[in-house]
């Protein structure tokens, strides 16, 4: 019994361990590539500017909101353009 201790407690800590560093590095990507996707749809959406009279500023904020919160974050863009 000591000795199926002794290999399962450093066992179960190692994939404790390597869960707590894993899970931060999907966290990362699956944000990388939302906001990539919310980057293709600003440059998509000022490239037809001109027909909607709407433009929207490419940043790091306006970019992580329209990828998080896809098309209701543009809305939210859209109407803060439009309101402010």
């Amino acid at each position: 019994m000591e000795n199926f201790l002794s290999i399962f407690a450093p066992a179960l800590l190692l994939c404790l361990l390597l869960r707590l560093i894993v899970l931060p590095i999907k966290w990362f990507w699956k944000l990388l590539l939302n906001s990539l996707c919310g980057f293709l749809c600003l440059w998509l959406l000022n490239t037809i500017g001109g027909f909607t009279g709407l433009y929207f500023p490419v940043n790091a904020v306006t970019v992580i909101i329209a990828g998080f919160l896809g098309l209701p974050g543009i809305g939210i863009l859209a109407l803060a353009q439009v309101l402010l």
